[in-house]
This record gives structure tokens, sequence and C-alpha cells, in this order.
């Protein structure tokens, strides 16, 4: 009996054979495309946070932004005054051999938006607290916190989140039961905590009512932010579970008019945060 020539041949032992079908074809496609995506948001978000070299000092008048960055800059506190004009010096961090530009925007209600001019570009910003008088200005802390918690969730998501860090300033003016300067931080830093903590979820529950939370810039103002989102139980707003990303809290303190050259005073710990994040 002759051999059908036609008749096909098997593969030898233990070889495999692979289909290459339309369906195989375009899953493949889409496989390499999803990891192409990926790959150039991966090297996008890096480049973003390498590039911002700016520290934001942000938050209501008077709470002391100017004479931290005046601090900061000539390792000095110099008399200071209210302005309306947005500040910027450089900071030398020679154990680094870097500098950091450091910004002081004003925080009345006319200019205070123009964070959003310098927030792309920044490393980090700095929120800061008058709290020796948070307990009565609550309210407007929180909206003005707000602001800066809509405009980080509003960046595209290519764009990193710069540090958020939260300074309950002037921490010295605290009365507290023993005399020391770490007491008095931690006892300001709680209570900064905690007022604005309760604040933005008076916030978060108004809006989440549908009727809007009142904005202090513009007498009757209303309106709808974003930002107070957290991840908590019933999203109760919790700086431990914002959805932003980690918020950092400094107790700070200056002596204004006081204080030699090269002392840092009550800033250590924000020098510290700078030089090891520069």
């Amino acid at each position: 009996m002759e051999d059908d020539a036609s008749a096909p041949t098997a593969p030898p032992a233990g070889a495999t054979t692979t289909m290459l079908t339309p369906q195989t074809l375009t899953l493949a496609s889409l496989s390499l495309a999803v990891v192409c995506l990926a790959i150039l948001v991966f090297f996008t978000r890096r480049k973003s946070r390498t590039t911002g070299n700016l520290l934001l000092l942000v938050g209501p008048p008077d709470g002391g932004k100017t004479a931290i960055l005046s601090t900061l800059v000539y390792e000095q506190t110099l008399p200071t005054h209210t302005s309306l004009q947005t500040n910027a010096s450089t900071v030398a961090l020679p154990a680094l051999k870097k500098t950091l530009t450091v910004v002081d925007i004003p925080g009345h209600p006319r200019i205070r938006n123009q964070v959003n001019e310098y927030i792309a570009d920044s490393k980090a910003i700095a929120f800061v607290v008058d709290a020796s008088t948070v307990s009565r200005n609550g309210p407007a802390v929180a909206e003005h916190l707000h602001i800066i918690l809509n405009a980080l969730t509003s960046l595209p998501p290519s764009q990193a989140l710069p540090s958020l860090l939260i300074l309950a300033h002037k921490s010295d003016l605290l009365k507290s039961g023993t005399a020391t300067s770490a007491t008095s931080e931690a006892l300001a830093v709680n209570r900064v905590k905690t007022i604005l903590e309760r604040e933005l979820e008076k916030r978060r529950v108004s809006q989440y009512g549908g009727v809007g939370v009142e904005g202090l810039g513009e007498e009757g103002e209303r309106t709808e932010m974003g930002g107070l989102e957290c991840s908590g139980d019933k999203g109760v707003f919790r700086f431990d579970d914002w959805e932003g990303g980690e918020v950092l809290f400094f107790g700070t303190s200056v002596k204004v008019g006081g204080g030699e050259k090269g002392e840092m005073n009550g800033l250590v710990s924000l020098q510290q945060w700078m030089e090891d994040n520069a």
C-alpha cells in the first residue's frame, strides 16, 4: 500500500505550535500599546517631579509668611509689614550645594489665587497658619486652605503633586505646662490640625448636601470646589486620609526683630525638610 503524499506530517515529539489568528494579533497590539502608554506616563511623572524648584509660602494675612521668608534667606528675622505683592528669594542649601527659590504669596482674597501661576513649578506648598489665633479664625483659614487643596487635586494626571506642608506658626506664643519648645510645637500642631479638620469637614458636608460653601472673599458668594475627598470611613475629612497625598505638619516660630545671624530660631524642622527634599 503506497503512502499518501498529501497526508499532513505530524510535528516532532515535544514541539509546540502557535496559531497567529487575527484575534491574537489584535490582543498583542493592544497589550503593546498599554505598555508603551504606561512607560510614557511613568517618565512624564518622573520629569515633573524633578523640575519643580519652588517652595510656595501661602496662607491668610498676618500669619507670618514674610517673617519666615526673611529668616530662611538672611538667617535673621527682619521687621516686616503686610504686602500685596508677591516676594521671591533664593535660599542657599550649603550642605547640598543647591538653592531653592521661596515664593511668598500674599493672603489677601484678591490675589491669593496667584498660587495657580506657580503651582506647576513648585516642589512644595507651605500653608502658614497662625496657631495663636486659629481658634477664632478657623472658618477663614479653612476656606483659604480649601482653595489650595482644590488647586492641588485639579492638576493634570501627568503632573506630580507638590508636597503639602502645614506650618503651625507662632507656636512660641502658646502656653503649655512646660517651657520646652518641642512641647509648644506639638501643642500648636495638634490645635491647628484639629481645628482645620473640623472646619474642612463642615465645608465638605455643606457641599455634599448640594448647598455649596460660602466663600469669604466676596460677600454672599457661594462656590463649589473639590479637593476634600478622603478614603476614610464615610469620607469624613481627615488629613491622614486625604486622597491628594501626604500632608506634613510642622510647628514653627521666629523671633521678629531678634536673634543673631545664622540662627534658624524655630524653623529647624522646615529647614531640615528642605535639605532632605531639595
